[in-house]
């Protein structure tokens, strides 16, 4: 299967006739690979020519130039060093391109010798965003997945592998999950058929996608990849998974000249347990990517790892969270144990501290498109298993290592191919096999003495131009090295001409080369021989050594199992080891889950805002309490901009997010029951690409929560139905937090600026009240950015448009429009008797302002409302600060606003 894909070249290329020879294999050899750029090698230097020289000298910045002229007109070309091409192809994939790496596959004497009319030249690679395997394409800290899509008409099939781990998943899924199965694991490629490439959900990867011909029987191909019979002894897959899987691997095949990776069984993940999140919910919360930076994203505040390898599980665990119990107790108990052994965790991170990455190490090896280095991090990998399996086992004074420890020990104590890796590899090694000197001495005695001899060379030449100036009489003859002729011996011209006349008889017999104007230059059989050996032994030594390279590659991939067992093994203790490490470091503590539907947090944080802080060296984070248990599953939050809201919202998401993942979590303490799916509304945004806007963006979001949430989900939602007109947002919000709580009886916060709404705290029994705690002082706000009990009186917009600069004169008018609307709005009250929200406009305690003939000032309605006998000093003084602020606001009152200002409506 020849892939292909919408990112082809745009460029014009004319036809191929009248081309020199090489141009014309350019030609031949572009026509097979349409939509990749072409590195042609020529001598040094990938080139690229016509339209591909064009797009990657604007793509990347380097110099276009001509070569030559093809039917008249001059040919655009480009080129990178070969040496280096590395790093120019790096910025390409970033680019989204696909590059065909075209090597020269024979010497010019070779093509001479075949008399062909230029050298041969085949693609050895196509080099995709999805098929890199090279330290310097790839990002350490993160998987590379290529993700493969099938469509059976009711499911999509999809399967994803790291050809850089070998790792290899798979999962049949409805067509509405496909945008969050893309945001669960953000593709470096993806590989579609024809009938899904308009699909919606790949339109933000558009630049990645790539078209291909699903496989022909693809029970047969998946099996004959893996060498089995059937594909039973990997787990029950569904059609559309097998059909995804056969269409990834023949894709990898296409891209590697045929060649497979090594690759682990497909696991298929369908009857695995995972916290769901849509891709809104991941974009709000912000898991792996911040919307500024990646350090402001949860991944980049909570990782502690110290290796590679960690990074990415970390990142795994984090994008899928469990939604099963047990396995995540398991993963929890491994931090705990850590938690406590203070000594063992320092050992492991120790150990851990700059160790290799052995399972990219194996990708490459499996590909023979290896380094020293690859060979070097599976022995440098092995020592540091073999010590960190050593600090389990001797762990002393502790409890039982927990089963994940357990069963990590015993595959990091495996040696595998370390010790003859040890005994094989040179101390020093080179940056590339073909610069020599990566075996070290003793270990293969025939390459020790093709080295001796290769390496002693100006020995043998030393003592060669002795005997040859005993036997020619010529004291101050010189071998020396010419590069057509190889060794030959100089002789000053006299000497030399002498020499010619009394020439001696045997090997050593003189054979005139060449004759230059003040020297002579000879051969004879015993130095062409010495000549002739050297040359053999430079060339047989490079030989064993490739051999011997290539051994100890088999031998590494033949170990590819306890190679992988032990990367994994490393990996899952570097993250266990860094979640204690930042749970000792900041207080957190081990969240206790249940099955009931329960939530109950004192002291919590967010991480990633408490993490900003102390970047910053600011102020402190304020924690709060949060309880979504039963008998108060949905909690109505109030309170100013500015305060806190959106950040307490995203807070309790990202708890239930680190808790089901198997970490600790920032709070005193906690008790969790288990969440099967996560929804997150927080903050507004448009869609220009799809036309949508903002307002449609929410409800499409709403409507996904409403349409998917269970009885054991949790739901944030912020500002519901503030993108249209009042009354209409106000309905809708009204609904909305009904349905949540009659309906689907989720665990929810609902933030909202609709005051009206707190009405229904009366009408539904499991709804509390939460307000962001706010403090008046001489005519300021002061946000405590604490949560407590009850309602705020009010928004305090106008305040934050003053603290935002808005003149002091706008400001004024807004408050004098603000009383006029207030007013206004007592009089519309159409429906109270079914809608007591519309009676709470109304109600004096919640307006200041001028009430209605007959009506009580709304601070004696409000003394009257307080009660002496039990309430705090604090709460004593804040209903002060609140009679004055109603007093002074009905005083304060001018004259109405004219009738040209609209309703609220």
């Amino acid at each position: 299967m020849e892939p292909q894909s919408p990112r082809a070249e745009g460029a014009h290329v004319p036809r191929a006739e009248g081309a020199t020879p090489a141009m014309a294999q350019w030609f031949a050899i572009k026509a097979v690979h349409p939509d990749a750029l072409l590195f042609f090698r020529m001598g040094d230097f990938f080139e690229m020519f016509f339209g591909d020289a064009e797009a990657a000298s604007a793509a990347i910045d380097i110099a276009l130039t001509y070569r030559g002229e093809h039917r008249g007109a001059p040919i655009p070309m480009c080129g990178v060093p070969a040496h280096a091409h590395e790093s120019y192809l790096a910025r390409l994939i970033r680019r989204g391109f696909r590059v065909a790496i075209c090597e020269q596959m024979e010497t010019p004497e070779e093509a001479k010798a075949r008399r062909a009319p230029t050298i041969r030249r085949e693609v050895v690679r196509i080099v995709t965003p999805g098929t890199v395997t090279e330290e310097s394409l790839l990002e350490a800290g993160r998987p590379a997945w290529l993700l493969a899509l099938a469509d059976d008409g009711a499911r999509i099939g999809a399967a994803w592998l790291d050809v850089s781990t070998g790792a290899f998943l798979t999962e049949a899924l409805p067509r509405a999950g496909l945008a969050a199965l893309l945001a669960r694991i953000e593709p470096a490629e993806i590989i579609v058929p024809e009938a899904l490439t308009d699909d919606a959900a790949l339109a933000p990867f558009r630049a990645l996608v790539a078209v291909a011909v699903p496989a022909a029987d693809p029970v047969a191909r998946v099996a004959d990849a893996f060498e089995v019979a059937n594909l039973d002894g990997f787990g029950t897959f569904a059609a559309p998974e097998i059909a995804a899987a056969a269409l990834a691997l023949d894709y990898v095949r296409a891209t590697q000249a045929g060649v497979l990776p090594r690759l682990s069984p497909p696991a298929p993940q369908g009857g695995r347990g995972l916290l769901q999140m849509d891709a809104a919910t991941r974009r709000s919360l912000e898991i792996l990517r911040g919307e500024r930076s990646a350090r402001d994203s949860l991944l980049g505040a909570v990782d502690r790892t110290v290796t590679a390898a960690g990074a990415r599980e970390l990142a795994t665990r984090l994008a899928a969270p469990l939604a099963e119990a047990a396995p995540i107790i398991t993963r929890q108990d491994c931090v705990a144990f850590l938690h406590q052994a203070g000594e063992l965790r320092v050992a492991l991170r120790t150990a851990l501290k700059g160790a290799p990455d052995m399972a990219r190490a194996l990708g490459r090896l499996s590909l023979d498109r290896f380094a020293p280095r690859d060979l070097a991090a599976i022995r440098d990998g092995f020592d540091r298993a073999g010590r960190m399996a050593e600090a389990l086992v001797n762990a002393v004074g502790m409890p039982p290592l927990p089963p994940l420890l357990r069963a990590a020990a015993t595959s990091l104590a495996e040696p595998g191919p370390q010790p003859e890796l040890a005994r094989a590899l040179a101390e020093t090694l080179p940056a590339r096999l073909e610069d020599g000197g990566l075996i070290a001495p003793g270990y293969d005695g025939e390459f020790d003495a093709l080295r001796r001899l290769r390496d002693d060379a100006r020995g043998a030449i030393a003592a060669m131009q002795m005997d040859l100036a005993r036997a020619w009489g010529i004291a101050s003859l010189k071998i020396k090295h010419h590069q057509q002729f190889g060794y030959l011996a100089e002789a000053p011209l006299v000497a030399g001409e002498a020499l010619l006349r009394n020439a001696p008889s045997g090997e050593h017999a003189p054979i005139h080369r060449q004759t230059m104007a003040s020297a002579m230059r000879f051969t004879c059989t015993a130095l062409a021989d010495l000549d002739r050996k050297l040359s053999e032994a430079g060339e047989r030594a490079k030989q064993r050594e490739r051999a011997i390279a290539q051994h100890l590659r088999r031998l590494c991939l033949d170990a590819g199992a306890l190679i992988a067992a032990a990367a994994d093994a490393m990996a899952e203790c570097d993250v266990h080891a860094a979640a204690a490490e930042i749970a000792v470091a900041g207080g957190w503590c081990r969240p206790e889950l249940t099955q009931r539907t329960e939530f109950a947090v004192t002291a919590a944080r967010h991480p990633v805002v408490e993490a900003a802080l102390a970047r910053a060296r600011g102020p402190a984070f304020v924690p709060n309490d949060g309880d979504l248990s039963a008998g108060r599953r949905l909690c109505l939050l109030t309170g100013p901009n500015m305060a806190g809201k959106s950040t307490y919202l995203r807070q309790n998401a990202l708890l239930v997010v680190l808790a089901q993942a198997g970490f600790f979590v920032p709070a005193a303490s906690a008790t969790l029951g288990i969440v099967d799916r996560i929804f997150s509304r927080v903050g507004a945004s448009d869609d220009l690409a799809g036309g949508r806007s903002t307002f449609m963006v929410e409800m499409a979001e709403t409507a996904a929560i409403l349409n998917q949430a269970t009885d054991r989900s949790l739901v944030v939602l912020d500002e519901v139905g503030r993108g249209t007109a009042t009354w209409d947002g106000l309905a809708i919000a009204w609904s909305v937090l009904e349905a949540l709580h009659d309906r689907i009886r989720c665990r929810a916060i609902f933030a909202t600026h609709f005051h009206e709404l707190t009405a229904l705290a009366g009408k539904l029994p499991e709804l509390t009240l939460a307000t962001m705690q706010v403090r008046e002082w001489r005519g300021s706000v002061v946000f405590l950015h604490s949560v407590g009990p009850g309602a705020a009186e009010k928004s305090w917009g106008l305040h934050v448009a003053r603290l935002a600069g808005v003149p002091r004169g706008v400001v004024l008018r807004a408050e004098a429009v603000l009383r006029a609307l207030e007013q206004r709005a007592r009089g519309l009250d159409p429906l109270s008797d079914e809608l007591p929200l519309f009676a709470r406009l109304a109600s004096p305690q919640s307006q200041g302002g001028p009430q209605p003939q007959g009506a009580e000032p709304p601070a004696l309605v409000a003394l009257r409302a307080l009660d002496p006998d039990t309430m705090s000093p604090r709460e004593a003084q804040e209903a002060l600060y609140r009679l004055k602020s109603l007093a002074e606001s009905t005083a304060a009152l001018g004259p109405a606003v004219d009738d040209t200002i609209v309703s609220r409506e």
